[in-house]
């Protein structure tokens, strides 16, 4: 039988920079693919660089930041001040909507700012007969509750409920942590006249040779033979530490995995209630055009729920090339039936009533990818049951981490973050 003091489950973000941070150290990393990245995977095709879906890599860890670059020798590395806006009515909204509502159709805007100020104004403003606040329980109701039905109705619940697949009702009202836009009435009202849409993600970094040169990165830090591609873990036995593959069995000190939670349990043989564990899927299409697109666009949301698509980035707005590359997202429910083919007629025809393309663009390449999971719902369940469970897998030197290993939101950076945390702790 072979052995390893740290076995890895996944060749992606948080595996590799866990591998990374080992340094020297005896490890295996085990990946079910022929290749590393997870959805940090980029394709080269006629001339189009384009990745699994958008990666737009934002670093609040300078060091972080640093150590990669470091890894990429020859690689030029554009920095871009982000540009994205909203597609309403056949017109543009700056993102975020909630502090950009001025921008509406008058009737619209009045609706708006009407709705925010009864639902966040302070009680002494509206006097004694005011209702109480609204409550905040799940993300559906905090939307309405901080953002008043008209803003919740005209982009927050539209948008959210195609992204998710799923009735926000049943997310936890932190569901997105630090990544939804919040702005009190103040930060509203101020932005009419000091516009002020900075984000976590403002501006973003981006290869020349797309998201996968940042894996490349990570990986130059860990030793290739320690890799083990085309490899699935197939069963964990947590009494006597062993681990079962598609090809061997090894006995392990310590296991780290990315996988998604409800897998590992599954793998580990840990009872658990899997109704509490849901997710959506995302069909990306990657769309490359023999013309130029809409310029100085970076991300386009779109609430419209006659539109098949809820987001769509330009590469060619950070490549500045001059055919219009993109990519087009659609949710579904982690069940739903996805036709890529009929997908993709319709796709282009809303995309052309959006006037993204016109009449003249033909495309000329195209790719797709199902994500599957894409977004994990975060809801009281699955909170409550993950800090259990993941509690029991730690009991038992089974760490799991990163976006689907810890039902979590998060970016990028975070995994490397959680990652090098993790090896810290071991000592």
């Amino acid at each position: 039988m072979d052995a390893t003091k740290t076995l890895i489950v996944g060749a992606g973000i948080s595996g590799l920079a866990t591998a990374a941070a080992l340094e020297g150290g005896d490890y295996l990393v085990l990946e079910s693919d022929t290749q590393i990245g997870g959805y940090c995977k980029t394709i080269h095709q006629d001339g189009f660089v384009w990745d699994y879906s958008g990666h737009f890599f934002h670093f609040k860890h300078a060091d972080i930041e640093a150590w990669l670059r470091a890894r990429m020798p020859g690689q030029k590395l554009l920095t871009v001040n982000k540009k994205s806006f909203v597609a309403y009515k056949g017109n543009k909204v700056d993102f975020p909507f909630q502090k950009n509502i001025h921008q509406l159709p008058q009737e619209e805007f009045i609706d708006c700012l009407y709705d925010l100020y009864f639902a966040r104004a302070p009680k002494e403003l509206l006097g004694k007969d005011a209702p109480p606040p609204a409550a905040e329980t799940s993300f559906k109701e905090m939307l309405y509750a901080r953002f008043g039905r008209a803003i919740a109705e005209k982009f927050l619940v539209p948008y959210n409920e195609k992204l998710y697949a799923t009735d926000l009702g049943t997310l936890d009202k932190d569901a997105m942590g630090r990544f939804f836009p919040h702005a009190d009435l103040t930060d509203i009202v101020r932005n009419m006249r000091v516009p002020d849409n900075a984000s976590y993600n403002s501006t973003f970094t981006y290869p020349e040779g797309g998201a996968f040169e940042y894996v490349k990165a990570l990986a130059s830090a860990v030793r290739p033979a320690a890799i083990c591609l085309n490899e699935a873990l197939v069963a964990i036995d947590l009494a006597n530490k062993v681990a079962r593959t598609t090809k061997r069995e090894i006995r392990f000190e310590r296991l780290v995995s990315s996988a998604p939670f409800d897998k590992l349990l599954r793998i580990a043989g840990v009872r658990h209630d899997a109704s509490v564990f849901t997710w959506n899927k995302v069909l990306v299409f990657n769309l490359g055009f023999d013309r130029k697109g809409p310029k100085d666009t970076h991300w386009m949301y779109y609430p419209d729920r006659a539109t098949a698509f809820y987001r769509v980035g330009f590469y060619d707005n950070i490549f500045d090339t001059d055919r219009l590359s993109a990519y087009v997202e659609i949710g579904y429910p982690k069940d739903g039936a996805v036709d890529q083919k009929a997908m993709l007629e319709r796709v282009l025809l809303d995309l052309a009533r959006e006037g993204v393309i016109g009449k003249e663009h033909r495309l000329v390449s195209h790719h797709s990818v199902v994500m599957d999971p894409a977004y994990v719902h975060i809801t009281k369940g699955s909170i409550e049951a993950h800090a259990r469970l993941s509690g029991e897998l730690r009991a038992a030197a089974v760490h799991a981490i990163g976006r689907y290993g810890g039902w979590t939101y998060c970016s990028i950076e975070d995994n490397i973050v959680e990652a090098r945390a993790l090896v810290k702790s071991f000592g």
